[in-house]
């Protein structure tokens, strides 16, 4: 049931989990699909981010049938990709920079917190004690988000492109067309047959500018089928 909400998601353009829970419980199409189960959304969330793999192999699944099916012609095959944002906050993608500068906030609002705590000590006893308790929980909740920041740093140095989305770990930070622009989402490598179109997903990347035989390789891995004529939009990079 969870995996129809998601595939009807992806072909409405519909990423929010949020919306999705809406749309169960109002969209007569989605209400037929899930047999009028409306599951909230965190379970929708959950679901996406935990079955990464088992998605995927439906995918797989999708593409054998269309070859046993003798959908796919292997004549001539168009390859582009498509950015799908990702239900994952800007401010939940993290790379080198965005961690170094979050850890000099938390440095200075424990600074800040301390030249408080100070302040406090020099009122009256009862006002005195009541503040400092205050400041001291404001601060051990700092220092634990600063070991966090340090714990994420250490996977950044591991990744190999220096960037981590916390929930949607797939995601990745994209520039778009419009300069100083970006989106956290999803670059969509696809193939599609000229005879009868099916859409055969290929692989999901965080670059903007993919080199055109790698995604020629793996279309013909995928299909199963020999050299053939092709054709991609610019986007791509030069072929070799």
């Amino acid at each position: 049931m969870l995996l129809k909400i998601y595939i009807y998601g992806y072909l409405n353009r519909i990423q929010s989990s949020r919306r999705l829970e809406r749309e169960a419980e109002r969209n007569v199409e989605l209400m037929w699909l899930t047999g009028r189960l409306a599951p909230d959304f965190k379970t929708i969330a959950d679901f996406r981010k935990d079955n990464g793999k088992v998605i995927r192999s439906v995918c797989r699944q999708f593409v054998v049938l269309c070859r046993n099916l003798n959908l796919f012609s292997q004549s001539i095959i168009a390859i582009d990709s498509r950015k799908f944002k990702a239900v994952n906050n800007r401010d939940r993608n993290l790379t080198q920079g965005k961690v170094k500068a979050r850890m000099q906030q938390i440095e200075q609002s424990i600074d800040r917190n301390l030249a408080a705590m100070d302040s406090a000590n020099r009122a009256t006893p009862e006002v005195a004690e009541a503040k400092a308790e205050r400041f001291k929980e404001k601060i051990e909740t700092l220092k634990k988000q600063m070991q966090k920041l340090k714990e994420i740093k250490t996977l950044l140095h591991e990744s190999p492109d220096q960037q981590i989305s916390l929930t949607d770990p797939d995601a990745r930070s994209m520039g778009t067309s419009d300069r100083g622009t970006g989106t956290v989402g999803n670059n969509v490598q696809t193939a599609v047959d000229d005879k009868h179109h099916p859409d055969c997903f290929l692989s999901s990347v965080g670059l903007r500018i993919v080199p055109l035989h790698s995604a020629i390789d793996r279309a013909l891995r995928t299909l199963r089928a020999q050299p053939c004529a092709g054709v991609s939009p610019g986007a791509y990079g030069p072929f070799r």
